[in-house]
């Protein structure tokens, strides 16, 4: 297994639809296995294939809150059926969220609070998950960056200008940038 660098906002990979996985070969197998290597050393609670610079349908997720048994998987060709999302503006303090890709930052993100996923695993055997809180913001986050979509994307428009801001200053928002967990100090 190899910690692989991951990709930062600007990257083309992270802002283009994924393709899906056809056949799960031993390189499939690999990049998972470094997916999820990656993943924890960062450290982070989700990892889709694009962020480490792979254009297919894949990503990691691990979850351990203190009343639940560890969470822990991958999904291949995920579908997402999201129940509504309550209106309102999102809670700064219970519902932030960060990315790997855009390291170091969290902004508040109204989401839905249940959803259901579907796809594969590494055997190709079906998975069906239905989860919700936390657990669900992981999987639309991740399911997100499949379709090119950043969570910093869906921020208002005061919270989207401080992301601009921020991307400037730190020289990102451009083909190639990245970063290697465990490796690079990323404060400030």
């Amino acid at each position: 297994m190899a910690v692989l660098p991951i990709r930062i906002m600007g990257d083309p990979v992270l802002h283009s639809p994924a393709s899906p996985v056809g056949e799960i070969t031993d390189e499939i197998r690999t990049l998972v296995a470094d997916m999820f290597e990656t993943m924890d050393r960062a450290p982070g609670v989700g990892l889709a294939a694009p962020q480490v610079g792979v254009g297919v349908r894949i990503y990691t997720y691990a979850y351990v809150d203190d009343d639940d048994e560890p969470w822990r998987g991958v999904i291949i060709n995920p579908e997402l059926w999201m129940a509504p999302t309550e209106p309102g503006a999102p809670d700064p303090d219970l519902e932030s969220e960060g990315c790997l890709s855009f390291p170091g930052e969290r902004f508040p993100l109204r989401r839905s609070d249940r959803v259901r996923v579907t796809g594969v695993d590494l055997d190709g055997a079906e998975v069906r998950i239905e989860v919700d809180g936390w657990r669900a913001r992981i999987m639309q986050h991740e399911f997100d960056h499949l379709d090119g979509v950043l969570y910093v994307d869906r921020l208002s428009d005061g919270d989207a200008k401080t992301v601009q801001k921020i991307t400037r200053k730190r020289g990102w928002g451009r083909p190639g940038a990245s970063w290697m967990p465990g490796v690079d100090d990323l404060e400030g």
